[in-house]
């Protein structure tokens, strides 16, 4: 019996006889030969139906095969130069196991409405298919590079009762006889986890009820929140620029087949793997935008079009530190320098992608942060456990958000953050 293997495995069984389960994405034929591209979820490449080396039988499955049926085939592999995965399957048997009729993404152009709608059918095709691979790469290497790094996975609740920035923007059920919330961020429990171990992160899924329709919003997303005791702000940005250059090199070293389906260039992404990256004060982006026409001024926070400027003055990402506390949320340390500002940063992807990390030093003072809660109006019953954190043995601690899906949609270069999770959250969108 041959060997059963996947399709990303072709290259180590060059002139075997080999099985794969398979599902059909296309075909053309003629009279004496039929082309299938195949995919078996590892890879996709071309099967070759010779009539003349095979029985009538198997020629006429292959003729009469549709868009998307599974089979198993059974053929010889052999190197391919002229196809983006440089292998393909000579096809001596072929085993229908399930049929599929008027499958309705076609091969020709749909709109993304369109696309969407059919998102569970969509995820089969090439494009999200190397965008998911490279999503999962990022996973594996967030848990290697914070593993590596001492610090433990530590999960906070999706349900609370406050929200930890603020904001209203969020989203409400019945808890019992409570309010609760779907979290907008893990942070304040994992300040929490770095009283108690030192350096934790999390990675889960957070929400906000913003009302965006942008290129740049999800309701749901997934979040990488560290959060290291003993740590002042300047560390913490060494461990930031360390970690992204690490998920880079990553996607580089592990997904170039999924790079080339994007035509994402490996050099450009090299450029980011360089460390340390350019820092910029508040104060010096704002000069920077004025001089490049902006109508911008202190105590402005930043949009799109103006993170894009920034961003584009440089070949890496790109610091910008020290923002004006009216922008920023309650829990940051005043910056020593300028009681105005809060010590903090927002990392800006180049290529216009703008930022994909926010973070700052915490203020640990229990009075001081007290007093910034009540000015704004915060309802104290509600935090008295994070208070705790500033009674009992605080310390300074400093942490980060990283937004998963806009570093997806950096890395590879896309249009919408809607295509860098499987199953898009938005404005108008719950389905499927």
């Amino acid at each position: 019996m041959p060997e059963r293997i996947n399709i990303i495995d072709a290259s180590k069984h060059v002139d075997e006889e080999v099985e794969i389960g398979v599902w059909l994405t296309d075909k053309r034929s003629s009279g004496k030969i039929a082309f299938l591209q195949l995919r078996d979820g590892t890879a996709f490449f071309q099967g070759v139906v010779l009539k003349n080396k095979v029985s009538e039988e198997v020629f006429q499955i292959a003729k009469e095969l549709h868009q998307e049926a599974s089979f198993i085939v059974t053929g010889t592999i052999h190197e391919d130069s002229r196809s983006h995965f440089g292998y393909e399957i000579q096809i001596s048997d072929i085993q229908p196991v399930g049929e599929s009729e008027d499958f309705p993404i076609t091969p020709k152009e749909h709109g993304i409405e369109f696309l969407l709608d059919h998102r569970h059918l969509w995820l089969r095709s090439r494009r999200p298919f190397a965008i998911m691979q490279i999503r999962n790469e990022m996973i594996r290497a967030t848990y290697e590079f914070f593993n590596k790094e001492g610090f433990i996975k530590m999960d906070p609740p999706i349900l609370t009762g406050s929200a930890p920035e603020g904001t209203t923007e969020l989203f409400q059920t019945d808890y019992f006889d409570h309010d609760a919330y779907l979290s907008q961020s893990g942070q304040l429990y994992e300040e929490a986890g770095a009283m108690a171990y030192g350096k934790v992160f999390s990675f889960g899924p957070v929400f906000r009820a913003e009302k965006s329709k942008t290129r740049r919003h999800l309701t749901e997303f997934w979040m990488i929140e560290p959060e290291m005791a003993f740590t002042h702000q300047d560390e913490s940005l060494k461990v930031q620029e360390n970690y992204i250059a690490f998920l880079v090199q990553s996607v580089i070293d592990n997904c170039a087949y999924e790079l080339k389906l994007l035509d994402r260039d490996p050099e450009q992404l090299k450029k980011y793997t360089k460390t340390p990256y350019p820092r910029i004060s508040y104060k010096e982006a704002i000069e920077m935008l004025q001089k490049g026409g902006f109508d911008s001024k202190f105590g402005d926070d930043f949009g799109s079009p103006e993170e894009t400027y920034i961003s584009d003055q440089f070949d890496q990402p790109v610091f910008v530190m020290n923002y004006p506390k009216t922008i920023k949320p309650f829990y940051m340390l005043p910056d020593p320098d300028d009681d105005r500002l809060y010590v903090c940063a927002d990392l800006l992807a180049p290529e216009g992608y703008g930022e994909i990390i926010g973070g700052s030093e915490r203020e640990i003072d229990y009075d001081k942060l007290l007093k910034v809660m009540e000015d704004k109006g915060m309802d104290l019953s509600e935090y008295d456990w994070y208070l705790d954190l500033r009674k009992y043995g605080s310390v300074p601690h400093s942490g980060f958000g990283l937004g998963l899906e806009r570093a997806i949609t950096w890395i590879c270069h896309l249009d919408h953050l809607r295509e860098a999770i499987p199953f898009p959250r938005m404005i108008n969108r719950i389905k499927p």
